[in-house]
C-alpha cells in the first residue's frame, strides 16, 4: 500500500492548471520576443522606417489579435471533452469548423490590408508615411493566414493537453525570425537587402515554419494524431459554425474593446507630448510583458473552466476558477511589488537611464510605472476572470463589460484628466486604472454569481 498521501482538490488542480499554463505563458512571452525582433532589426533602418512599420503593425495586430478571439475552439473543444473523455468526432468536427473560419478570416483581412496606404490616408497620416506603411502592410498581411492558422492548431493541441507543444514551436519561430531579418533586411548571405519589406517577408516565412511545425507535430503525436483533424475537410458542421461565432463574436469584441484603450491612449499621450508619448511606450512595454502571466492562466482557465462545465461538474467549474485566479492574481501581486520597488531598474533594461535626452522620458515613464503597479492586480482578475467565463460558454455579457468599462470610465477619465487638469500623461494612465478596475470588478461579480445566472449546469457530478 502506497504511503504517499493523495493531493488535495487544490493543489491537485493548481498542479494540472500549472501544466497547462507555464507552456501557454512561455509561448506568449515568445511571440512578444519574436514581434521584439522585427522592431530591433528596423529600428537600424531609421526612425521613418521605424515609424512606418509601427503603424502597419499596430492596425495588423490589432484586427489579427482580435480574430484569434472569433475563432472560439478551446471554449467548445473543451465542454465537449468534458461531457465525453475521449469525443474524437466532436472534436474533429469542432476543429473543423474552426479551421473553416480562420481561412475565410485570413483572406479576407489579407485583402483589406491591400489598400493599407488607403486607410492611412483616412486617418490623417502624413502621405509619405501612409505609403511606407501601406506598402509593408500589404507584404505584412500574407502573415494573417498563417498566424491565424497557427493560433488555431495551437488551440486544439492546448484543450488536449499539449500546449508543451506551443513553446518549442514559438521557440523555433523567434529562431527562424531572427534570421530572416539578418538575411532581408541588410541582405546578409548573398540575399538581396529589402529593408522594411525584408522585414515583413521575414514574418511571412516565419509564419508558415510555425504552422509547418503544428502540422508536423500533430501528425507525430499518437493523441492528437488520431482526431484527424483534416479528416473530411469539405463537410459542412453549419450548427458548430454558428456556435463558435456566437461564442466567438463577444470574445473578439472584448479583445478589441481592451486593445483600443490602450492605443486610444497612445494617441491621447502624442497629443500631450513627445517625451509623454515615449514614456507611455516604455512603460506600456513592461506592463505588457507582465500581463503575459495572467493571459495565459486565462487561456488555461477556459480550457480547465470548460471541461467540468462540460462534465457538468458545479464543484469542478467553482475549483477551476478559483485556481486559476489565485495563480492570475498571485503574479500580478508580485510584478506590482516589483514595479514599486525596482522602478528604474526595471526601465534600465529599455532605456539609457543616464543619456540627458532621455531625461524627460525617464521621468514620464516612472510615474507611469507607479500607476502600472497599482493596476497590476486588476489587470490580472479580468483578463483570468474573461477568461473563466469563456469557459462557462458565457461572452456576450463580459463583451458589454469591457465595452462599458473601458469606453466610458477608462477613457473618459483619461480624457478629462489628461487635457482638463494639470496631471496631463499621468491623467491619461490614472484612466487605465479605472477601466481596469470597473471591468475587473464586473468580470469577478458574475464570476461569484454564476450559479445564480444559470450560467452553470444544473444537475451535478461528483468532482474527484
Amino acid at each position: 500500500m502506497s504511503d504517499v498521501a493523495p493531493l488535495s482538490p487544490f493543489r491537485a488542480e493548481l498542479s494540472a492548471t500549472l501544466r497547462l499554463a507555464l507552456p501557454l505563458v512561455g509561448a506568449n512571452l515568445l511571440q512578444m520576443a519574436i514581434h521584439a525582433v522585427d522592431v530591433m532589426f528596423v529600428a537600424r533602418l531609421g526612425a521613418a522606417q521605424l515609424a512606418a512599420s509601427t503603424l502597419g503593425v499596430a492596425a495588423f495586430s490589432l484586427l489579427v489579435w482580435s480574430s484569434t478571439g472569433l475563432i472560439a475552439l478551446a471554449p467548445i473543444a473543451a465542454a465537449e471533452l468534458g461531457r465525453r473523455n475521449h469525443a474524437v468526432r466532436e472534436v474533429r468536427r469542432t476543429t473543423r469548423m474552426a479551421l473553416w473560419l480562420t481561412v475565410t478570416i485570413g483572406v479576407l483581412l489579407a485583402f483589406v490590408f491591400q489598400f493599407g496606404e488607403a486607410l492611412f490616408l483616412a486617418t490623417g497620416q502624413p502621405p509619405v508615411l501612409a505609403a511606407h506603411a501601406g506598402a509593408f502592410l500589404a507584404v505584412l498581411a500574407f502573415a494573417i493566414l498563417p498566424m491565424l492558422l497557427a493560433s488555431t492548431l495551437r488551440q486544439f493541441i492546448s484543450t488536449l493537453d499539449r500546449a508543451a507543444y506551443a513553446t518549442w514551436i514559438n521557440l523555433l519561430a523567434l529562431g527562424a525570425n531572427i534570421l530572416g531579418n539578418w538575411l532581408l533586411v541588410f541582405g546578409h548571405g548573398g540575399f538581396p537587402a529589402l529593408g522594411l519589406i525584408g522585414s515583413a517577408m521575414s514574418s511571412v516565412a516565419t509564419s508558415w515554419a510555425a504552422v509547418l511545425a503544428y502540422v508536423i507535430v500533430i501528425k507525430l503525436d499518437r493523441r492528437l494524431r488520431r482526431y484527424r483533424i483534416m479528416g473530411r475537410w469539405w463537410r459542412a458542421e453549419w450548427q458548430r459554425l454558428i456556435e463558435m461565432v456566437r461564442l466567438g463574436g463577444p470574445i473578439a469584441g472584448t479583445i478589441l474593446a481592451e486593445a483600443g484603450l490602450f492605443a486610444g491612449a497612445a494617441f491621447l499621450m502624442g497629443r500631450i507630448g513627445e517625451a509623454e508619448l515615449a514614456g507611455h511606450a516604455v512603460a506600456l512595454q513592461v506592463a505588457a510583458l507582465a500581463f503575459q502571466v495572467p493571459f495565459g492562466v486565462g487561456q488555461a482557465a477556459t480550457i480547465r473552466v470548460g471541461l467540468a462545465y462540460g462534465a457538468r461538474d458545479r464543484l469542478g467549474i467553482a475549483l477551476a476558477g478559483r485556481t486559476s485566479l489565485v495563480m492570475g492574481i498571485g503574479f500580478m501581486a508580485v510584478t506590482a511589488l516589483a514595479m514599486i520597488a525596482f522602478p528604474r531598474l526595471i526601465l534600465s533594461a529599455y532605456v539609457d537611464l543616464n543619456a540627458p535626452a532621455n531625461a524627460a522620458m525617464v521621468v514620464h515613464a516612472t510615474q507611469f510605472l507607479m500607476i502600472a503597479a497599482a493596476f497590476q492586480l486588476f489587470d490580472g482578475a479580468q483578463a483570468v476572470g474573461a477568461g473563466a467565463l469563456r469557459g462557462l460558454q458565457d461572452s456576450r455579457i463580459p463583451m458589454a463589460y469591457a465595452l462599458f468599462g473601458y469606453w466610458l470610465p477608462g477613457m473618459g477619465t483619461s480624457i478629462v484628466l489628461g487635457f482638463f487638469t494639470p496631471l496631463r500623461g499621468l491623467g491619461v494612465w490614472i484612466g487605465l486604472l479605472v477601466g481596469l478596475v470597473v471591468v475587473a470588478a464586473l468580470m469577478l461579480q458574475r464570476w461569484a454569481r454564476r450559479e445564480r445566472l444559470g450560467l452553470v449546469p444544473q444537475s451535478v457530478a461528483v468532482s474527484t
